[in-house]
């Protein structure tokens, strides 16, 4: 009898160990399916896109596909990408800009979701700044690419001290525009600038709406804005020929039509973003209790060719844009 108990014993233990090292060959062989819901096709958001592939990509190799879309700047596309990424069972999903944010989190409360080119995170989610602690308690975690917005403007000073009027141009429709737009219109006030604020509702009246505004003051402010960056060419056609400087929130929308930016690396933010993906895909880490990483530096850069034609004196501590 004792040694039919230990026959089944021992065939019991090698089972386990069957099944153990099933278990460890299963995690080893797990392949991860990332959906990608890009805003908009602009230099800044490619950027961060193709670092956060790069950067998963050296993490898990041929471990994880990508299933990229675009949603050529309609929010309403973006949710269509969403419901088909749910649809399909993907493991994570990073969302590209605000709007596709904001997409991901109304499509689904499961699926882990990195955000990137994100500029505030409680006003995206629609936390309050007063319960905002970093992390979001949901299925959401990423990076945001906001800048100093008081260093932005600062800028003013530093390469337009005879500018007296300054024109806030944002679109209606990005909550995270308007709130740089806020930020940095209070920083130009404190300083005696007067403000005035352009908002277009989409590509329609982004000409009219400019327009507008360089008949009105003497330099421009634009914020880490989806619809203007992809829009750069119409801005710099109206206010170059009128003289308007631009400072722009970001290097993308500087290169399309600005003079000066305080800026950052977007393909390092992506990178970031792809390291986060591997923390929640390979080593289990919770995306509800991670906070939200920032651009490790800022730099400031100008556009030497306008601000030449325009006679602005750039200080030392520039750096030239590569045109």
């Amino acid at each position: 009898m004792k040694k039919v108990i230990s026959k089944v014993l021992a065939a019991g233990m090698a089972a386990s160990m069957i099944a153990g090292l099933g278990t460890v060959a299963s995690a080893e062989d797990d392949t991860f399916t990332v959906g990608i819901c890009q805003l908009v096709q602009h230099e800044a958001l490619d950027a961060a896109t193709q670092g956060f592939k790069d950067a998963l990509t050296e993490k898990l190799g041929d471990k994880v596909t990508f299933d990229e879309q675009n949603a050529s700047g309609d929010p309403a596309t973006c949710a269509t990408i969403v419901n088909q990424f749910v649809s399909n069972g993907v493991d994570l999903i990073l969302a590209n800009a605000t709007p596709a944010l904001q997409a991901a989190v109304a499509g689904t409360a499961d699926i882990p979701i990195l955000g990137t080119s994100i500029s505030v995170y409680s006003v995206a989610l629609d936390i309050d700044d007063a319960d905002w602690t970093g992390a979001s308690g949901m299925n959401v975690s990423g990076t945001s690419d906001l800048a100093p917005l008081d260093q932005q403007a600062a800028m003013f000073g530093e390469l337009l001290p005879d500018v007296k009027t300054v024109g806030l141009l944002s679109c209606s429709a990005e909550a995270n525009s308007a709130y740089q737009v806020a930020t940095v219109k209070a920083a130009l006030e404190e300083a005696g600038i007067t403000c005035k604020e352009y908002t277009f509702a989409d590509t329609n009246d982004i000409a009219s709406v400019t327009t507008q505004a360089v008949s009105e003051v003497e330099a421009l402010y634009i914020p880490t804005d989806n619809a203007a960056a992809s829009n750069t060419e119409i801005i710099t056609n109206i206010c170059e020929p009128a003289g308007i400087p631009i400072i722009a929130g970001e290097e993308g929308i500087c290169k399309g039509c600005g003079i000066a930016t305080l800026s950052i690396s977007y393909y390092d933010l992506g990178v970031t973003t792809g390291e986060m993906a591997a923390e929640i895909l390979a080593d289990g880490a919770d995306v509800s209790t991670m906070e939200v990483r920032y651009a490790p530096e800022f730099v400031k850069k100008y556009v030497p060719s306008r601000c030449e034609a325009l006679g602005i004196t750039v200080p030392d501590d520039y750096e030239a844009i590569e045109e």
